[in-house]
């Protein structure tokens, strides 16, 4: 991984190389080089935080609760969403783009424009 810390609040993922899987194609991409699938439960775990703060907004508002007490927990929300989307880019350029950088080719060459459109999709969110 490139080093970088993400900002969860009750504990971080470790950084750790992908372990060797066996192929699982299945839309054209060899799933088993993701960088993320050795943090995989981490990911979830998290997701599932996310989750269930998009249910405790709803309740929010449902129950007609201080707009600014709500902006501030759509605003962590938002943090943990970035902070998941950090995280899988890291994880997506430190082994999917790497791997295909050393194999070369077009592969390469997709992968790098693959990652710049996902960074510019983040930048622009």
């Amino acid at each position: 991984m490139l080093g970088m810390t993400l900002g969860f609040q009750e504990d971080t993922m470790a950084t750790t190389p992908a372990a060797t899987h066996a192929p699982a194609e299945t839309d054209g991409h060899d799933h088993a080089a993701h960088g993320y699938i050795t943090e995989k439960d981490a990911y979830l775990k998290r997701l599932k935080r996310i989750e269930g703060q998009a249910r405790g907004l709803q309740r929010m508002v449902e129950e007609d609760k201080y707009c600014i007490d709500i902006l501030t927990q759509v605003s962590a929300m938002t943090k943990a969403l970035q902070a998941v989307a950090m995280g899988l880019l890291e994880d997506h350029i430190s082994h999917c783009v790497v791997d295909a950088a050393v194999a070369g080719g077009p592969e390469a060459d997709a992968k790098i424009k693959e990652a710049t459109d996902a960074i510019a999709r983040l930048v622009r969110s």
